[in-house]
């Protein structure tokens, strides 16, 4: 038998018991022939004998435990990394909360044992001196430089450059896991009612306040730096990210307005296609309208301001064969857009804005729909009749 260290005290960081498969806690048995992965053993089971496969009753164990003094008497191994993390988690000095996160020592214990053990305590003095010193080295005078075509790090996921980052990604300036990562989750069905009695409103008020808390924890947790080094280098970290952010919401803003230009420019594209395909079976239409679109592009005012279509023949049904879009319509917009010669891609982006603006009316007018859709009166007058048979809008 020998008495080992048990390195947590959690019951849901060890494997169960193979016994009884209960959650195990101090003290409990790990056999020492058994292996490699532990079989581990509760007391009860331990003392009835249990034996599973290959491990017997009689072979040599371990009792695994963190009840005994390490530092100074009245302090076990268990206590003293609980401090630590208590220390991590409060922050240094903050003993009261230390002290109620720990629930067996007191404030004036907690602080005069971290104190005498840890920060003056002449085993870990050279240690320090050489952390100091080496942390020291690591930060430069400055700020961090940075260049707006400076590309963040995105490190995959499991990665030892995203361990080292603790899950956080540059660009997207959040975390892939927050703390508290589900707090939003009890608000997700809470809704505010007129008819809601006095005491079933101030219970949603206590959980909205109590989210704001959990919130506040959370920005908390992620300033952490500011409790481990020092001012100086705090100031330095928060000036460089600021700087960061900065260049990378003005590059953000040119992207955007270049993917803008891009987006207007292939919408007019397609509306020049939509127009030209009124005239493509009138040769003195079409040139009108290619004469008209000459001059549009040259920056002068066109000779010819209204384009005449010659009164021969009707055009024929527009064949909407490989034209994109045309998979997503019903065999009524196809017909619709046969009739209309009007390609798919610009009957469903059409049809898309004036169904976002008879829901924002409560209603549409073919008055609001010609303003809206700068194409043929008389096309625009075919669409809005048909998307009002069909049941997709209404009128005001």
């Amino acid at each position: 038998m020998e008495l080992k260290v048990s390195i947590s005290d959690d019951p849901f960081d060890k494997p169960p018991c193979r016994g009884c498969s209960s959650y195990l806690t101090e003290p409990y048995i790990k056999c020492a022939e058994c292996g490699p992965s532990p079989f581990l053993l509760c007391l009860q089971c331990f003392t009835r004998g249990f034996e599973y496969k290959k491990h017997q009753s009689d072979h040599k164990y371990e009792i695994m435990t963190s009840d005994f003094p390490v530092l100074e008497p009245g302090w076990t191994a268990q206590e003293e990394m609980a401090l630590l993390e208590a220390v991590m988690d409060c922050g240094f000095g903050n003993w009261l909360d230390v002290a109620y996160q720990m629930r067996t020592k007191t404030k004036e214990e907690c602080e005069s044992h971290y104190m005498k053990n840890f920060i003056n305590n002449p085993l870990f003095s050279s240690t320090l001196l050489s952390l100091r010193k080496t942390k020291d080295s690591r930060f430069a005078e400055g700020a961090i430089p940075f260049k707006p075509t400076d590309d963040p790090p995105r490190p995959t996921f499991d990665s030892v450059l995203s361990r080292d980052m603790a899950g956080y990604m540059p660009a997207r300036a959040d975390f892939m896991e927050e703390f508290d990562n589900y707090a939003e989750w009890d608000l997700k069905d809470i809704d505010f009612v007129d008819d809601d009695s006095d005491i079933l409103r101030a219970l949603k008020l206590a959980v909205v306040d109590i989210y704001h808390s959990r919130l506040k924890e959370r920005q908390r947790r992620k300033k952490r730096f500011a409790r481990v080094v020092g001012p100086t280098e705090h100031d330095k970290f928060i000036e460089s990210h600021t700087r960061y952010y900065a260049e990378l919401f003005i590059l953000g803003a040119k992207v955007y307005d270049r993917v803008k230009r891009m987006r207007e420019e292939e919408r007019r594209k397609r509306t020049m296609l939509c127009d030209v395909l009124q005239y493509i079976q009138d040769g003195r239409a079409c040139q009108q309208w290619l004469s008209k679109q000459a001059a549009i592009d040259a920056g002068i005012t066109p000779a010819v301001t209204t384009i005449t279509v010659s009164g021969r023949r009707s055009a024929p049904p527009l064949n909407l064969t490989g034209l994109p879009g045309t998979e997503k319509l019903n065999e009524r917009e196809k017909e619709l857009c046969q009739v209309v010669r009007l390609v798919p891609g610009a009957y469903l982006e059409y049809k898309q804005a004036l169904l976002n603006e008879c829901r924002r009316q409560g209603g549409l007018r073919l008055a609001q729909a010609r303003a809206l859709i700068k194409i043929d009166v008389n096309k625009t007058r075919k669409i809005y009749d048909f998307l009002i048979k069909e049941g997709y809008i209404t009128k005001a």
